[in-house]
């Protein structure tokens, strides 16, 4: 079989969709420039697959690095998939090899004007993120983003949410990097050598079950629809717990109208200060994160001068589902946590404590229960409710929360793309209808990179809400030195 079925929660994905609500995923990667006088020529050979190990002359012109995205993208099979309706089940989609599939089509630069490299290129690439995926294609695109001679370069990545979640789209993204594509690239040949055929046309495994499975099949559902019966009983409570205490007078900016625009703003943060509060304070670095953004919003909210809200803003904080060293597999594996920031809590440390309990509470009950697992009761549902549903769907999340807030896990080890260095890199997640702020972190290179996707019109000063994450863990270091 040459396809492979959506699963239900991708499909939700796929749906959820629209103009102003693009479902894709991306990363802003910005890298050093090559050392002055390297020449932008691959040492020999396939320039996508450099010897591990190998000192070979920095491939950092534009032209060698837009032919090396090409190479490496075109041999990630998953690249090369696009999306199609099938007969059944009704509604259903599946994932098909494009038989017409041409890198070119995925991949453009972009000349930047002269001026501050890293902020014209968190402009454009919030420009970029306003625009859905082309859905005949394979969903997917890669920019260069280019200044002067001289300058640095980035790149920024675009995937859509139902090819995968944050997990499932750092082990795709990851091929292009050399540390990753060249071991890739020299397994691919010995298993193209052995098997007479390139690993890159190699078909998906069928979405059809063996009989050995059906009996473990229909015993896994019956868990499943037993979870997913506790997970609606939970979001139907809690929207109605919440729907009680909405009031339009707060977190204005969190819940105004979609504009369809979006803007990008970037904050750094020392993984070794993070680490410093969390000593003393106890929980996990992600606690201390966590705590950071509620404190940024407090003081972001406060210095616009608009008035806290009556109850503290509530964040979808997901989690991955999948087994820790087992394989990445495809599509979407989520739950998630609901988190009250604690915005109307005036002291630092009283904050912090707060997102820690709130977490450890979370954490005992489990990522399969309660209303923040609603992506496990999407996971039940049949393809033909996600297709008709989602707009519904869509306008519900407002009910649920008021923002997301996701960690996204990276190698640890240094990367680089055609011998230049990875010297930092933005994740970016996309706006639910009823959002307008999305915050991401990533970790590299012992910092913390925090991407925050906002509506442009919405949140026009969302450079000052990144200013403050930085402000706040400054003020929780106070505490603690």
């Amino acid at each position: 079989m040459s396809t492979e079925l959506l699963a239900p929660l991708d499909l939700a994905f796929w749906h959820l969709e629209s103009a102003d609500h693009p479902m894709h995923l991306g990363a802003l990667a910005h890298f050093a420039p090559p050392p002055s006088g390297d020449a932008a020529t691959p040492a020999s050979g396939d320039a996508a697959t450099p010897a591990s190990g190998d000192a070979a002359t920095p491939a950092c012109g534009s032209e060698e690095i837009l032919a090396l995205l090409a190479s490496r993208a075109s041999a990630i099979p998953r690249l090369r998939m696009r999306v199609r309706d099938v007969l059944l089940p009704v509604g259903g989609a599946a994932w098909t090899v494009d038989k017409d599939f041409d890198v070119r089509r995925h991949l453009r630069q972009v000349r930047l004007p002269a001026g501050d490299f890293a902020v014209s290129a968190a402009t454009l690439a919030g420009e970029l993120m306003e625009r859905p995926l082309e859905r005949g294609l394979p969903p997917w695109e890669m920019y260069l983003l280019t200044g002067g001679p001289g300058d640095p370069f980035a790149v920024l990545v675009k995937l859509h949410h139902a090819l995968a979640d944050g997990m499932r789209a750092v082990a795709i993204g990851a091929g292009i990097f050399d540390e990753i594509a060249g071991p890739l690239a020299a397994r691919a040949r010995k298993h193209g050598h052995r098997s007479g055929r390139s690993p890159a046309a190699v078909p998906p495994r069928s979405w059809l079950p063996g009989p050995w499975q059906v009996a473990g099949m229909a015993r896994g559902r019956i868990e499943e629809l037993g979870r997913a019966f506790g997970v609606g009983a939970s979001l139907v409570g809690a929207s109605l717990a919440r729907a009680g205490r909405l009031d339009p007078r707060g977190a204005a900016a969190l819940s105004a109208g979609s504009s369809g625009t979006r803007r990008l703003a970037t904050s750094v943060l020392d993984l070794d200060e993070v680490h410093e509060v969390r000593r003393v304070a106890g929980g996990t670095a992600n606690d201390v994160l966590l705590a950071t953004v509620a404190g940024a919003l407090r003081r972001w909210m406060t210095e616009r001068g608009d008035a806290l809200p009556p109850a503290d803003p509530s964040a979808l904080v997901p989690v991955s589902r999948r087994r820790p060293g087992g394989p990445p597999g495809s599509g979407n594996k989520l739950s998630a946590y609901l988190l009250d920031l604690p915005v109307t809590e005036p002291d630092p440390w009283a904050r912090l404590y707060a997102v820690r309990d709130r977490m450890d509470r979370n954490k005992a009950a489990g990522p399969l229960r309660g209303a923040g697992a609603v992506a496990v009761l999407a996971d039940q549902l049949p393809p033909l409710a996600h297709r008709f549903g989602a707009p519904l769907a869509g306008n519900a999340a407002r009910m649920l929360f008021d923002l997301l807030a996701t960690s996204v896990p990276l190698p640890r080890s240094a990367l680089s793309l055609g011998g230049c260095p990875l010297r930092e890199i933005y994740p970016m997640a996309p706006l639910a209808r009823g959002q307008s702020l999305a915050v991401a972190m990533s970790t590299y290179g012992g910092r913390v990179h925090f991407g925050l996707v906002a509506d442009g019109k919405a949140l026009p000063d969302v450079d000052r809400l990144a200013r403050a994450v930085e402000e706040e863990l400054a003020a929780l270091l106070e505490l603690v030195r």
